[in-house]
């Protein structure tokens, strides 16, 4: 099981929870859990091709999946996933 931590602007889809516990051993797999569980996440995180929304980062353990394997990167049990929406100002 692991944690995902969910942006403010996330939470009318987690039922206004700050974290959500869902199973998965991969970052694809734990997100789709979390759809799973709370319907609309997906529509969110993903574009049409099953990528992740260039203004969604998502980090395991303060790590950028970006960098590491992308939706394949490892999730060990106890960890957390955070969701992040990237910010742009001027």
């Amino acid at each position: 099981m692991a944690t995902v931590r969910i942006p403010t602007q996330l939470r009318t889809l987690s039922g206004g929870a700050a974290e959500v516990d869902v199973d998965g051993s991969t970052v694809g797999e734990v997100l789709k859990a979390l759809d799973a569980a709370h319907p609309g996440f997906a529509g969110r995180l993903f574009d049409d091709a099953g990528a992740l929304r260039r203004f969604v980062n998502v980090f395991v353990a303060d790590e950028d999946v970006r960098f590491t394997d992308g939706l394949d990167t490892t999730v060990e049990p106890g960890q957390t996933v955070s969701i992040i929406p990237a910010v742009a100002g001027g």
